[in-house]
């Protein structure tokens, strides 16, 4: 099976808009993936979460260039499946979170030195040529998994609980975004930092507001904390489809 090649980069611009929609898909994605793991059979939610995202995959490489509606689909399937992938791990197979955490940061070293070996470069801004999206993608889907990891790691094997591990990788995003705007250097690096955090930033939030009070959380029911961020997902990819404001105009 083959793909035609892009005729232009497709991925949206880095703005505040992408920042806040990759959040929100992180929380959509743990909120859904426990719902959907919990309520139903798990194997059959897995399995149906990995068809799903394959379709979703299929669409964005069958497209020439970005569409808001196409990619933001795929980066939440790639939310709900990766974190899925991570909680199995754990829950049906009983590895411990920092055994899967070690597992899935060795994940996406290994992606990001074939990336960088094969394209010399693992900038997003580069992602034009089949090759460098099938790497783009190796990459979101790793860092899902990590993220997802990580933040359970904290919340429950370190024993912070949800909010505070929020409040956590909260202030650990803010440290490349301030050494970026102040230094302007490093580019590529402090982005996949940030890009890493979100999932753990996300999903500690989530499970705060949708988990039982017994354990710390608010106890909205993952459910309606999945319904109601896929709204939010919704409303703002809407808007920027018919704007058009995370697309690079020359």
């Amino acid at each position: 099976m083959s793909f035609p090649q892009p005729a232009s980069r497709k991925v949206p611009e880095i703005t505040a808009f992408f920042w806040t929609i990759k959040l929100l898909t992180t929380a959509m994605g743990e909120a859904a993936s426990d719902f959907l793991v919990f309520k139903f059979n798990p194997y059959l939610a897995v399995f149906l979460g990995g068809v799903v995202l394959a379709i979703a995959l299929y669409i964005q490489f069958s497209v020439r260039k970005y569409n808001a509606w196409i990619y933001w689909f795929a980066v939440s399937m790639v939310a709900v499946f990766g974190t899925m992938a991570a909680d199995g791990l754990h829950i049906q197979l009983h590895v411990p979170y920092i055994a899967s955490t070690m597992l899935f940061a060795i994940v996406l070293a290994i992606v990001f030195i074939a990336w960088h070996k094969s394209e010399k470069t693992l900038s997003i801004h580069s992602i034009n040529t089949r090759h460098r999206e099938a790497f783009y993608w190796l990459t979101v889907l790793s860092t899902f998994a990590l993220g997802t990891a990580v933040g359970d790691l904290t919340a429950t094997t370190f024993g912070l609980g949800y909010f505070t591990a929020g409040l956590l990788f909260l202030g650990l995003i803010l440290v490349p975004a301030i050494v970026y705007w102040v230094a302007k250097r490093h580019e590529i690096l402090w982005f996949w930092a940030a890009y890493v955090l979100t999932r753990p930033l996300g999903a500690s939030f989530a499970d705060w507001t949708s988990k039982p009070r017994s354990i710390g959380g608010l106890n909205h029911g993952d459910g309606h904390v999945a319904i109601f961020l896929a709204v939010i997902i919704f409303v703002l990819v809407a808007y920027l489809a018919a704007t058009r404001k995370d697309v690079k105009h020359t």
